[in-house]
Order: structure tokens, then sequence, then C-alpha cells
């Protein structure tokens, strides 16, 4: 199976550029896999969609301020525009920096993306922050600008990375982060710290919308995986099979454990938020010999593509994802390659807002 298998054409003026004033006016478009056949709604009806008995899973992580402007050892970097603080043209000496994965608190390492990637080597000190207080040196070097990078001890960290830090919009928004991205592009549930990216599909619900699942009888569970280079690298190879995903940390409560468990005995359908929470459910299904999810921590690099069998969801509500994307693979497998690439052009044809402030399908 070749990568170029799951291309499709998006005018670029479909890339949503802000998310809307009200989460749940997002549009909502149904794929019905065993036939096709696709409905157009508003993610306000989701609640309704669900059917009794169904078990509704979200990931609960919570994105942090990854992204960090700063400067390299031996340079003088010039003021950071507040304005434009990504700006593509870099000054002599500045520094761009994506946390992806922390790999130890002890000590504070972290695998990053760096730009400008094909100068900074290990040895080479990074400073962030009008009076450096916050530093780190590169350690370990990879390809396509990956690092590890190791922070100075001395400092409280996340306050700094809460001061320092911006909102890691995806680059095909082309815009720089704003204060009000730090509330708009993470989930009404969010709880647990540490992803890099929002596990969009959950960008729509808002409080009123989880109440009327809850007065409609809907369960509901919650699972954490940390949303990393494993989500959204881009695929580097031109067969499917070739490719392999960076690894992302998860956590799986007991609670939730047992009422998936629950459900799956039942014959009961669990309702996945987002290809994430899909990655974490199907991975730890994967581990176990009896099929059942085992609660507790692990790191998911399960790569879905058409010709998995699902061992757990039942269906899926998620965003748009960008052409030939793993993300894009995974929904193909779950709703069939050509239905799902056929939804999309006729999301094309309709302009539904894609990507990470878009718009959202539901296939089941």
């Amino acid at each position: 199976m070749q990568v170029a298998e799951f291309n499709y054409f998006l005018p670029p003026e479909l890339i949503a550029q802000e998310s809307l004033p009200d989460r749940a006016a997002s549009r909502l478009l149904c794929l019905e896999r065993g036939s096709g056949v696709v409905q157009d709604r508003w993610f306000r009806e989701f609640p309704e969609l669900l059917r009794a008995g169904d078990l509704v899973v979200f990931n609960n992580t919570k994105v942090f301020p990854a992204r960090l402007f700063g400067q390299r050892s031996g340079e003088k970097a010039q003021p950071v525009s507040v304005q434009n603080p990504a700006a593509k043209d870099f000054l002599k000496g500045r520094v761009e920096v994506l946390l992806t994965r922390q790999v130890s608190q002890e000590p504070n390492e972290w695998e990053c993306l760096v730009r400008p990637g094909r100068k900074i080597g290990v040895g080479e000190k990074l400073f962030f922050g009008e009076n450096n207080e916050l530093q780190a040196e590169v350690v370990e070097r990879a390809s396509f600008g990956e690092r590890r990078i190791r922070f100075d001890v001395g400092v409280d960290f996340w306050k700094a990375i809460d001061r320092l830090g911006h909102v890691p919009l995806p680059p095909y928004i082309d815009r720089a982060d704003r204060p009000g991205d730090r509330e708009r592009y993470q989930t009404v549930y969010a709880r647990e710290r540490g992803s890099v990216a929002a596990p969009t599909a959950g960008l729509h619900f808002t409080p009123e919308i989880l109440t009327r699942m809850r007065e409609r009888g809907i369960e509901t569970a919650e699972i954490t995986l940390h949303v990393g280079l494993g989500t959204f690298q881009p695929v580097r190879v031109d067969r499917v099979k070739d490719h392999r995903l960076h690894r992302e940390s998860y956590v799986i409560p007991t609670e939730a454990a047992e009422k998936i468990n629950r459900a799956l005995e039942a014959n009961r359908r669990i309702v996945a938020i987002g290809t994430t929470t899909v990655r974490t459910l199907e991975h730890s299904a994967a581990q176990s010999s009896a099929g059942k999810l085992e609660a507790g921590s692990g790191e998911a690099d399960i790569f879905i593509y058409p010709g998995y069998k699902f061992r757990v969801v039942g269906a899926l509500l998620t965003n748009f994802h960008l052409p030939q994307s793993t993300l894009l693979m995974l929904v193909c497998a779950f709703g069939g390659k050509d239905r799902v690439l056929a939804a999309y052009q006729h999301a094309v044809a309709e302009k539904y807002r894609f990507y990470s402030y878009g718009d959202c399908m539901f296939a089941e």
C-alpha cells in the first residue's frame, strides 16, 4: 500500500485559521461505514446521535505552551517580535524549540524539534527569556531536526514554561498564537498536562453538550494520551508499512478500564473521541492476550492503517486530517479507504472547515 493512495485535494481557503466563537457550532459530517452514506449535520446534534448503551471515551490530556523562542550560545539574538514571534526568517542567533516528550524528570530531559535544525549540535547551550532564566543543553542529536535537551536545575521549570512558552499551533495555522488560544486550543475537560497538540475532536464539546449526554444516560470514561511526535510527524516513506511512529505516553485509570471491559463484555458500542483515544484503546487491547484493557501506564506506538482489525472501538468522532498523514490512514482503516476519501471529497465540495480548528466527522 502506497502513501500516495491517501492523497486528496484541499483548497487552502478551507483550512481553518481561527476557532469558532461557539465550540458546538461546528459542522458534523456523519459517515455510515457499512453503506458509505453521508449526512450533513451540526455538532450540537451529537448527543442525539448516540445510542442507548454507548460508552463514550475521552482523552483528557492538557496542552502546555511547548513552543519556546530563544537564542544559541555564542550568539546575541535580536529582540523577538511580540506580534510575530514565529517569523519564518530567523534573525541571527534565534532558535525555536518545540518540546515533544519528557524523557526524564531528574535530570529534566526532553525530546524536541529545533530550528534551525542542521546548525544546532550536541553540547550547544540554548537560552530562553530576557535574563536567560531558562537554559538547556543539547545532549543528543537525531534526524529531521529532532534533539534531546537537558534543562538546568535551579528554576521552577513549569512556571517558566507557562510564562515563556507559546501555544504550539500547527504549522498550517498561518499566524502567531494569541492569548485566547491558551483556552481555545484546549478541550473543556482537559486535566492532565503533557500534550504538544490538542486532541482536536474534543475541541467541539461544551459543558452543555456534556450535560445533555449525561441527561440521556450516556456513560463516559476518560483516558490520557499525551500527544507528541507520534501523532503529527510527517510520513517520509513511499510504502505505508515502512513508516514507524514515535512513542507517546498514556494512562488508563482503573475505573476507565473497568467501564470499557464491561461494555465490551455486554457488546455495547465504544465511541472514541479522537484518533488519540483510538490509538490508546487499541494499543492496550493488543497488549493483552485476552483482548481486554488493563489499567496502568505505558507508551503507545501502534500504527493503524487499512487492514487493521479493531478490537475495541465501534464508532469514531474525529476532525478532518492532512493528506497522506497517519491520522487519515487510521480513519481510513476504520471507515474504509474509499468511503472515507469519498466523504472527504464531499466535505471539500460542501466547504467544510478543515484541520485543528475546523469541523468534524462521525464514523459509525
